[in-house]
């Protein structure tokens, strides 16, 4: 993509994406050579702090004290945002965490196969900012890609201000693909929830930002004390095994117990549908806070 060869210690904002799907796309270029990194945000619609935590990055970062490039894109579901959906493509439901390699033939797929062909090459890194969306609590954590770059992947992760490490095992999603298939290191960033965008979580991304630029050898930062971390060695996803009324019995970051309930499901007479329990040991990153519970929906997830 021509616009990603902008000029060094320069600043440029325009429109990317594939045709007839045009987001907002910055690329700060430093004087001095290093990384090409590309971080994103608003994958899932109703996901909100790291927007504006990339917008306020792209305006005080001076490329003079950048080493290497940045390709900031703040809001890559733009439907999503302004239909005001919770996390998918308005324009066919797709999930862009889970439409990779892309599909030329539907719009989320066209997103997706941009990013392989046009972005993707050229990125060293790649950082996927998300939070719990509109219908979930969650604790801050991370994933990391457990099938090809988990190395160079936690040697950044452990850097950063964020408790929980979680192993990703997927492949259809933007960071997971680029490191899981592709090869590209990435970690994807979870802060906030609940489809709100509080100032103390905005604040904390744009800390997890200066620490990454850092730990990436692309800017200076001194306030590098973090928190203790855990690397988790499974995950745990509950989904919905019928549709009906969710009642949860757990909060994020929980430390659970195997055979905990974790929640319930009834139907509209009250009458008990599911019992929901813990398969082993774990801390609680994310659950359903919605009522509605809706056949192959996530309930809740944990990490051991």
């Amino acid at each position: 993509m021509a616009e990603l060869l902008t000029a060094k210690g320069t600043k440029r904002q325009f429109t990317a994406g594939p045709e007839g799907y045009p987001f907002p796309c910055t690329v700060i270029a430093g004087k001095e050579e290093g990384k090409t990194v590309l971080i994103t945000a608003q994958i899932h619609s109703g996901e909100y702090p790291g927007t504006p935590a990339l917008i306020r990055l792209a305006e005080r970062l001076d490329p003079a004290e950048l080493k290497g490039t940045l390709i900031l894109i703040p809001c890559v579901n733009i439907t999503g945002f302004y239909a005001g959906t919770n996390a998918y493509v308005p324009e066919d439901h797709g999930n862009l965490n889970a439409a990779y390699p892309g599909d030329p033939d539907t719009v989320t797929g066209r997103i997706a196969h941009y990013f392989v062909q046009e972005l993707f090459p050229h990125a060293d890194f790649v950082l996927d900012l998300h939070s719990g969306g509109m219908n979930e609590a969650l604790t801050p954590c991370l994933f990391f890609p457990a099938l090809k770059c988990t190395e160079e992947s936690l040697h950044i992760a452990e850097q950063l201000d964020i408790p929980y490490l979680v192993p990703s095992y997927n492949t259809a999603g933007e960071m997971s693909y680029a490191a899981n298939v592709m090869g590209i290191p990435g970690l994807l960033l979870e802060r906030g929830y609940g489809g709100m965008c509080k100032e103390e979580w905005i604040r904390a991304y744009e800390r997890d930002l200066d620490l990454f630029l850092c730990a990436m050898g692309m800017k200076e930062y001194t306030d590098t004390h973090t928190c203790e971390k855990k690397i988790f060695q499974k995950a745990y996803y509950t989904e919905a095994e019928e549709t009906g009324l969710w009642f949860p019995a757990v909060h994020a970051g929980q430390v659970i117990r195997k055979g905990e309930l974790l929640g319930r499901t009834e139907d509209f007479s009250g009458r008990l549908l599911r019992e929901y329990k813990a398969e082993a040991d774990g801390i609680l990153l994310y659950y359903s806070i919605g009522m509605n519970a809706v056949k192959g929906d996530p309930l809740a997830a944990y990490g051991q």
